[in-house]
């Protein structure tokens, strides 16, 4: 049995990142050490150009890696961990990894192929007024009374804001519920807890 066919018969002629079955084609991993059958999907023609070149990734199509991610198949657990990997910064992907499982000498494998740089987005840190280093569920106090636009509240100095959310493309914006309100806070008015 030729390969393409022995993929289409474990998928049902479906890609096995984001389950498209328009323009199938083998994807196989290089210097995969194990069976070729492992080291190889079926992958659909956005999926293979987003992993063949960075520069076209469009971060929501990624998604899908919400469910991919728990194949069986160890080329889509790899493939699934590095662009992961290449998104955290992105936030949602960071909550996908913290609960991804691997083999460890798959885990090596998946991220002896990360060394790249040139393939990455840049990481974005965000800080607070103290240059501590902020992220996503973490807890952090006002260091000023703040207006909050559009509404008539006033955030008190001292207020704790528990769980923030990072705002991926911005360092100096984090998310956060203040009086039960979803506001955006810039991160030079608070400090981490």
């Amino acid at each position: 049995m030729n390969l393409e066919k022995e993929l289409r018969e474990r998928n049902d002629s479906t890609c096995e990142l984001c389950s498209a079955t328009d323009n199938l084609q083998v994807y196989s991993l290089e210097n995969f050490p194990g069976e070729v059958t492992d080291g190889s999907f079926m992958a659909c023609q956005v999926c293979t150009e987003q992993l063949e070149d960075f520069d076209k990734v469009e971060v929501n199509h990624w998604r899908c890696l919400n469910d991919s991610m728990w194949s069986t198949v160890p080329a889509v657990q790899v493939t699934a961990f590095q662009m992961l990997t290449k998104l955290k910064a992105e936030g949602w992907p960071q909550d996908l990894l913290d609960m991804m499982y691997m083999e460890d000498e798959l885990k090596a494998f998946a991220k002896s192929g990360l060394n790249s740089k040139e393939n990455t987005i840049p990481e974005i840190i965000h800080k607070d007024s103290n240059g501590a280093v902020i992220e996503a569920g973490d807890t952090v106090v006002l260091t000023k009374d703040l207006n909050v636009k559009g509404s008539s509240l006033t955030a008190k100095r001292g207020t704790a804001i528990r769980r923030i959310s990072l705002v991926h493309d911005n360092s100096e914006q984090i998310e956060g519920k203040v009086e039960g309100q979803q506001i955006v806070i810039l991160t030079k008015f608070v400090k981490k807890v």
